[in-house]
Formats: structure tokens, sequence, C-alpha cells
């Protein structure tokens, strides 16, 4: 096992806490209808939400399993696997001019399908993959923990923004862009402290795990473009697919691992870099979007 990444137990609270004001702020503009899209207008929603929580861990798990990742790592990667889209995706997608409806609903259900589905996918790929097989029994999963913290993180959020939403639309189009700006911010500079209390440990993995995150992130990108290019979706559709995809929550990941594996340092270290590429591959990628004409 690699040495410990040093966290105090005490911003865990914090970090659980950024984590539920972002699920709050993304919330906030979610409506019923956004639910009602995936089911009225669906192949573009569901053909996202199948790279995500299907195509991107199972890949994932035949990887590392293929390649002999070190199981922490491994183990790190298909845990970012499992969690569902990140909360930046929809302000990435309008930035590239994709369909930020189809971004927004399946944020929406894929932040409900992660109550279960992350948890799942996590135990069920940890198990399937020999090399992290025996690394997950030492530390002893318990998905129905990591379920109840999921759901409070992300469900409990998630129904309060959309209570709010609807009944203080005023309040909503005030907060919500200071909301999202200043939760970023301050997730940020929870991973930078984190980072700067490890500096030795960054320094000494810096290598393996770099380029493992550029490419599963590049993996991820690449699955959720596939798919969509390959349904032969429109092609703002298919912008915000590969950005749902690419843009995972590890903001998630790293609650999950500081309350249930605060020992896997390896894990910490590929999850907390994911929370800082994907929105540097995200961004980059949109911005080349935003000046792209469509076919």
């Amino acid at each position: 096992m690699m040495a410990a990444v040093v966290f105090s137990p005490s911003s865990l609270v914090l970090l659980n806490l950024i984590l539920a004001l972002m699920m709050f702020g993304v919330s906030l503009s979610l409506r019923l209808e956004d639910f009602k899209r995936v089911i009225l207008s669906p192949i573009a929603p569901i053909a996202g939400l199948f790279a995500q929580f299907l195509l991107l861990p199972l890949m994932t798990c035949l990887l590392t399993w293929a390649l002999n990742i070190d199981p922490e790592l491994a183990l790190g990667m298909i845990l970012v696997a499992s969690c569902p889209g990140g909360s930046f995706s929809n302000i990435m997608t309008w930035l590239a001019r994709g369909n930020v409806a189809v971004s927004v609903s399946m944020t929406a259900v894929s932040s409900l399908a992660a109550t279960v589905l992350t948890p799942l996918n996590f135990a069920f790929y940890g198990w399937l993959n020999p090399h992290t097989r025996e690394y997950l029994t030492q530390i002893t999963i318990e998905p129905s923990s990591i379920l109840i913290l999921v759901l409070l993180v992300l469900a409990v959020p998630l129904v309060l923004g959309m209570v709010t939403g609807r009944k203080l639309p005023d309040l909503v189009v005030r907060i919500q862009k200071p909301l999202r700006i200043i939760s970023l911010l301050v997730l940020m500079s929870f991973v930078a402290i984190a980072f700067s209390s490890n500096v030795a440990l960054f320094i000494e993995r810096f290598h393996s795990f770099f380029w493992l995150v550029v490419a599963h992130n590049l993996l991820a990108l690449s699955l959720g473009y596939g798919i969509g290019r390959m349904l032969k979706l429109p092609i703002a559709d298919r912008r915000a697919v590969t950005l749902e995809v690419g843009i995972q929550n590890s903001g998630l990941g790293l609650v999950i691992l500081f309350t249930f594996f605060p020992e896997a340092g390896g894990m910490m270290l590929i999850t907390a870099f994911w929370g800082v590429w994907h929105l540097v591959s995200g961004l980059t990628l949109s911005q080349i979007w935003a000046r792209t004409p469509y076919e």
C-alpha cells in the first residue's frame, strides 16, 4: 500500500459541505421537465448515461486489468469512472455551443442514478479486476454505507435545490452564477491545500498518476463522442454527451475516499488530480468547439 495522504478528519465535514453546495447550485435550475425530457426525447441522454455508467466503468476495469496497473491507482480510476457527471459539464456545454437541455437532463438523471450505481459499479468492477480484488477486500468496502453518503451529498441537495428554484425563482437568478463560481474556487482551494500537505508524495508518484489521469479522461471524452457519432446524434447533442461523460464528479470520489478509505493514498492522488485535469480538458475542448462551426 502506498503512503497515506495527510488529511485532517475535521476537513471531511467541509468537503461534504462543498460537494452538497455544488449539487444544490446545479439543481437550482433543474425542473421536473428535465427528467421528462429523457422520456420524451431519450436517445441522446440515454446514450450518454449508457456511456457514463456502463461503458466507462467497464472499459476502465478491463484496461487497468490488461495493463496490470498498480491496484491502488487502478481502484482510484474505477472509483472515478463510477461517479456521475460533474457539476460543471452544463457550463462547459453552454460554452461549447452544445445542447444544454441534454446536458442538464443527463446531470439530473445521473445524479439520482448515482445513488445506486456509483457504489454498485465501484464494488462490482473493483471485484471483477483480479488485481484490485484483493486490495478491495483489504479496505473493507460497504456499499450500503456509500449509498447513504451519496444520498446525503447528492440526492438531498438536488431535491432542496429544485424546490428552492421553483419557489424562489428571483433568488435563483441572483445567486446561481456566484454560487457556482464560489463552489468551484472553494473546491479548487481544498484540492490545492490537500496537495500542498502532501508535496513529497505528489512528486514521488507524479510520473505514474499524471499520465493515467490524462489517458483516462481522454477515454471518457472519446466514449461520449464515439457513441454520439455512432448514433448520428446532432452535433449539439454530441457535444453535450461528450462533455457530460468526460466531466466526472471527482468531488464525490474524494468524499467517499476520505470517509471510508483515508489510507488509500494512490486512490486519492488519482481522484484529486482528476478534479483538476477534467476542468482543464473540458474547458479546452469547449473553447475549441465554441470556435468550430457546425458541420
